[in-house]
């Protein structure tokens, strides 16, 4: 049949007319505590699609205690009786939806949320939730034994919480696949900076504190939110191509390595802009804070976090997370090696842009380092599971899957793909499927055999 414009118009209105109605007619029902993702059942929450987080924390580095107030707006995809949202022992004091008192439980990091009447299907609404505490870091085998989220330095805090740790200072649908948008206003003492995501709206000193506001207007997934708080020197500029830069670093390591952080950000910013496809963010960046405990760095968005002044592969390595990890997120966590596997290969992109080692010298050099014994080999890539979902081989092997990949389809389809890649999944998700999809739709070649070599079979394969 060949309608014509109007006609499909017409039906396509008509068609979401009767969702509606479908909709309005449902008897209200709770929201789930989970979206379903299998390395952490309750995290995110159903029954709603958050839009706009906006978030009021007020910090006390001498006593460790926060007081926040988070107003969340969502559309609810279900008539909502009561719906969920993820907060992890800090204690709630007063919630209203839509303006009005609402009634609250908690279940261990699940606080459930009762409003006095029914939420419409396909409406948006707002919930604020009062609360406050001393928030506690996680730990655990997840992330390389070490403290991770909300973690308290000498003169203040760093906060990076990839996967689950943003629900220990606001309450949230703590998943990357409930993305939205961000207002961040930071109460800190006098003297000391807070450091966000986006760009900062003001700043300005009352009293004997110091108030930031920063507004992210991209989507984020909740585990990029950041409130970091310290003494930084901080440097503002352009790189060379015009992207907006906020680099704030701890003066305690100031002269502790000659990496120079805002030259690399800089580079590495407008080099990934050219391979990746356009900067997708308002502004780039860097916050390198004294946190030894933290033995990692994170891609928070827009400005990754250091826990120390990291090596020039690491920043580059945090940098291409911008596209691979933050614009474009996993659907699911077993998903991670979309993430690391492109940022690590990205480490060997720029070794090869450099002159120093080539892409497929790295491959090899990964690949001689470790026997068909090591326990490396051991990793079903594609979906390594929950306490080794950062485990070396999904940084690894998922980045000589990609080198792999290159050297099967040749340099001209790659390097079309991955900007194709990153603009078809702009500010969204994606999955393993999809990526498989698309390098065979993008190549022309059926490449079953190889992702399933690589991501998918454990043991050391034979080149």
């Amino acid at each position: 049949m060949n309608l014509s414009r109007s006609a499909r118009l017409a039906a396509v209105a008509t068609a979401a007319a009767a969702f509606f109605v479908i909709a309005a007619s449902a008897a209200p029902t709770p929201g789930a505590d989970g979206i379903g993702d299998t390395y952490f059942p309750r995290l995110g929450n159903g029954g709603f699609d958050a839009r706009h987080y906006d978030l009021d924390v007020a910090y006390d580095p001498g006593t460790g205690r926060l007081d926040g107030r988070t107003t969340l707006t969502a559309r609810a995809t279900q008539n909502l009786s009561s719906f969920d949202l993820d907060l992890q022992k800090l204690e709630v004091t007063r919630v209203e939806v839509n303006g009005r008192r609402a009634g609250f439980t908690r279940d261990g990091d699940e606080l459930r949320v009762t409003p006095r009447g029914t939420l419409p299907g396909g409406r948006d609404f707002t919930v604020s939730v009062t609360y406050g505490g001393i928030p506690q870091p996680l730990n655990g085998p997840i992330v390389f034994g070490s403290d991770y989220g909300w973690m308290k330095t000498t003169d203040g805090v760093f906060v990076a919480c990839e996967p689950n740790a943003a629900s220990t200072w606001f309450p949230s649908s703590d998943h990357p696949a409930d993305k939205a948008t961000y207002d961040i206003r930071i109460k800190a003492p006098k003297g000391l900076t807070g450091v966000s995501n986006g760009r900062l709206v003001s700043t300005y000193d009352k009293g004997g504190s110091t108030y930031t506001h920063w507004r992210e207007s991209r989507p984020m997934a909740t585990y990029l939110a950041t409130a970091t708080i310290g003494t930084f020197d901080v440097r503002t500029g352009r790189t060379p191509a015009g992207t907006p830069i906020y680099v704030a670093i701890d003066p305690v390591l100031k002269n502790s390595n000659n990496v120079d952080v805002y030259a690399v950000t800089a580079a590495a910013t407008d080099y990934w802009s050219q391979v990746f496809g356009p900067y997708p963010f308002e502004e780039t960046g860097a916050i390198v804070d004294d946190m030894p405990q933290a033995g990692f760095s994170l891609e928070v968005q827009s400005k990754p976090a250091y826990s120390a002044v990291r090596s020039e592969s690491t920043i580059v390595h945090e940098l291409a997370h911008q596209w691979f990890g933050d614009s474009v997120s996993v659907a699911r966590w077993k998903d991670i090696w979309l993430n690391e596997g492109f940022a690590t290969y990205a480490q060997w992109l720029w070794a090869e842009h450099q002159g120093t080692r080539s892409a497929h010298d790295s491959f090899l050099a990964a690949y001689d380092a470790r026997p068909a014994s090591s326990a490396f080999w051991q990793i079903e890539v594609a979906d390594p599971q929950r306490d080794t979902m950062f485990a070396s081989a999904v940084y690894q092997r998922g980045a000589m899957t990609l080198q792999m990949l290159r050297e099967r389809i040749g340099d001209e389809a790659f390097f079309r793909l991955l900007p194709a890649w990153t603009r078809l999944h702009r500010y969204g998700n994606a999955d393993t499927d999809d990526f498989v999809r698309f390098a065979e739709r993008i190549s022309g070649q059926q490449l079953d055999d190889l992702f399933d070599t690589w991501l998918f079979t454990t043991g050391k394969p034979t080149l």
